[in-house]
């Protein structure tokens, strides 16, 4: 991938309040939801979500960890999509990196509440569409 083309995805990244998740269900169909976009990331590389423990999204994701995400610009009609793999994590230090001021409101008990987990995805490859053509890339 160029450098030019990481740039691009990476701008297109931070500029979007919504982030769309796909995970694979029981029956092997795809889901698709909205979320928040990632509290962190690594690049075009690793991304962490914050989600409730008990949510369908975690069971699925522990049952089959392929994922992707997507984020959209609709303003000048680009995306990216990004395939890889969620992991769920439970671990205190995972959690504390990515609380923030104001998560009580979803999770009462706090940081160590055992409805709050993180969710970390790390791609393997992505396809950028933009100005009337796609491109296919490896996450590095």
């Amino acid at each position: 991938m160029t450098h030019d083309l990481a740039q691009t995805i990476i701008t297109l990244i931070d500029k979007q309040k919504i982030a769309f998740i796909g995970s694979v269900d029981a029956e092997g169909f795809p889901n698709m939801k909205a979320m928040l976009t990632p509290r962190r990331r690594e690049g075009i590389k690793v991304f962490y979500f914050t989600t409730n423990t008990s949510s369908e999204r975690v069971v699925q994701y522990r049952g089959n960890s392929k994922a992707c995400i997507y984020f959209c610009d609709q303003r000048f009609f680009r995306g990216v999509m990004l395939k890889g793999h969620m992991e769920v994590l439970e671990d205190t230090a995972s959690k504390e990196m990515i609380w923030r001021e104001g998560d009580t409101m979803y999770y009462s008990q706090g940081v160590t509440d055992p409805d709050f987990c993180v969710l970390r995805f790390t791609a393997e490859s992505g396809r950028y569409y933009g100005n009337f053509k796609s491109e296919d890339f490896r996450s590095e």
